[in-house]
């Protein structure tokens, strides 16, 4: 199945990214295999993985990609209700490399950015690179293709013309040189059908992702953003999670309101078995009629749950412990992507 690759933009053809609350599709995921992923035995994350799978598709289908060589021990972790889609992978984090997708009123296309595995961190990307085209082949969409190294988690749309991203990703030498705000902002907007970029400083701790900001800051409606702000006990995390939160306060989106900020803790009290642990709480996946929500078994969990059932209402709660996720510095969200109907 061939696709069309467009030497245009996606904004220039008249097409957007919705806000991952439009109605989806299906969801898509990558199946774990790489040697050295966590420190542990990989199944562990397989089965994590594979819990993930089964939550989300409570509320929707979803597709796994999967290596060839995988594919039978996927089949048993994930069951029968999971489709699979056997493709060469070198990693396991759709959101950072299958497509964003973008539509034209009822037309589909794939919105993708270079990848080059944050930054070159790890040697073989090669294959990763790749997934958003050949997920888009294989659905036969039109691709459109950024001129900027870049990941899924990187962004978050409000599905009305406001990007949110953070400098210290985006900005970073290990991906883009020499890149200005001003370029990369007529970039995201140009593949997002984008208007406005509200900015955030990012998360200099963050060794894996250099700052992704689906682990800082995300939409849940129009003019309203759920922020991380950190505990005082933690004083250098504070205070650049309140840098964040001062930038989004001072911020306006593309209707040129000022945003209402939802603050909400990390799981703080969640002892951390890596130094890419990942303790964001804002790090969920948004699925149809529901929200497939990070657990970490500590007290945190539960006011947190709270803040994203006010957050979102009338959306059921799913929790899903994650232990075996965070600590090669993803959660719930990073392992997927939303494909819109």
């Amino acid at each position: 199945m061939s696709t069309i690759t467009h030497s245009t933009t996606a904004s220039a053809a008249g097409y957007r990214m919705p806000a991952e609350w439009a109605e989806h599709e299906r969801c898509w995921m990558m199946w774990p295999f790489r040697e050295g992923f966590v420190w542990h035995d990989i199944s562990r994350s397989q089965q994590a993985y594979a819990r993930v799978a089964q939550t989300v598709r409570r509320f929707e289908p979803v597709t796994m990609l999967v290596c060839e060589e995988e594919l039978a021990n996927a089949r048993a972790l994930c069951g029968e209700s999971i489709d699979f889609l056997v493709m060469p992978l070198d990693d396991s984090w759709a959101r950072d490399t299958a497509p964003n997708f973008v539509k034209n009123g009822d037309k589909l296309a794939a919105s993708i950015f270079h990848f080059n595995a944050w930054g070159q961190k790890y040697p073989e990307y090669r294959n990763d690179a790749a997934v958003g085209h050949r997920i888009a082949e294989n659905l036969g969409i039109p691709t459109f293709t950024a001129n900027v190294f870049m990941e899924g988690g990187g962004i978050n749309v409000d599905g009305e013309g406001t990007i949110l991203t953070s400098e210290s990703c985006i900005l970073h030498e290990n991906r883009n040189p020499g890149l200005t705000r001003r370029e990369a902002e007529s970039i995201l907007c140009e593949s997002l059908g984008g208007k406005t970029v509200i900015w955030v400083p990012g998360d200099p701790q963050d060794l894996e992702t250099d700052g992704h900001v689906d682990g800082i800051a995300c939409f849940v409606r129009p003019g309203v953003v759920l922020c991380e702000v950190g505990c005082p006990d933690y004083p250098d995390r504070y205070k650049d999670l309140q840098e964040n939160l001062r930038a989004l306060e001072l911020a306006r989106d593309a209707r040129g309101n000022k945003l209402e900020i939802i603050p909400i803790g990390e799981a703080h009290d969640a002892e951390a078995s890596s130094e890419r642990y990942c303790r964001s709480f804002i790090n969920f996946y948004i699925a149809n009629g529901g929200i497939v929500f990070p657990c970490y078994g500590t007290e945190s969990d539960e006011e947190a749950q709270a803040t994203i059932a006010r957050a979102f209402p009338g959306r059921e709660i799913a929790p899903v412990d994650i232990e075996d996720i965070v600590l090669a510095g993803g959660g719930i969200h990073c392992i997927t992507q939303q494909q819109p109907k």
